[in-house]
């Protein structure tokens, strides 16, 4: 076996940023119990000892992977529903930077919101924590005149379900279509569903 030449140095954000990179490569290929971090390691061409100065456990590092992928998601959502002009295109433009994070970064979706996380109460979590700050965010574009704070959260939990829902559907299926084709039609069921709703 041919010796394995040393990866070059890097400044510590861009190797960290390197090494999340890879990790979430790596388990979401093989899932997070049977990756190890010697697997991590050498899919980043460094030493075990490097990994480990930038990450104390392999639970440490899915954990930060969690909310790494999580803020990504979020940040996509928030900038694209602050460009809409409207509040119809906010649902629009919403569900387009949504979708099109999944087609682009199927491996960071899948991450998040497969089922592996789901059997791991720290893991749940953390991703009830980035589905909750994604909520967040759709309650303050909610308005309907006369809708109390806790109902908008609710609706809007309703309105992240419905797209983690479609997106889980559409991956199974192969990601068929241009995903703001799919925006378009799941903009159009939450708008109408938001328009009909009424306060008593």
């Amino acid at each position: 076996m041919p010796e394995r030449l040393p990866a070059p140095r890097l400044p510590a954000a861009r190797r960290r940023r390197q090494l999340l990179d890879v990790a979430l490569t790596v388990f979401s290929e093989r899932g997070f119990h049977l990756t190890s971090m010697n697997d991590i390691a050498d899919a980043a061409g460094v030493t075990k000892p490097v990994l480990y100065q930038h990450f104390r456990s392999k639970r440490e590092l899915y954990l930060e992977l969690l909310e790494d992928v999580g803020e990504r998601l979020r940040d996509k959502i928030a900038k694209a529903t602050a460009q809409a002009g409207s509040p119809r295109d906010q649902v629009l433009f919403g569900f387009g930077a949504y979708f099109r994070f999944v087609a682009e970064q199927q491996p960071a979706f899948q991450l998040l919101f497969g089922g592996g996380t789901r059997r791991d109460l720290e893991f749940a979590d953390a991703v009830r924590a980035v589905e909750l700050s994604i909520a967040d965010i759709i309650a303050l574009l909610i308005h309907v005149p006369g809708l109390d704070t806790e109902r908008r959260r609710l609706l809007a939990h309703g309105i992240v379900g419905l797209a983690e829902g479609t997106s889980r559907h559409w991956i199974l299926d192969g990601a068929p279509g241009d995903p703001d084709t799919l925006a378009a039609q799941v903009a159009e069921l939450a708008w109408g569903g938001l328009r009909g709703v009424r306060t008593a």
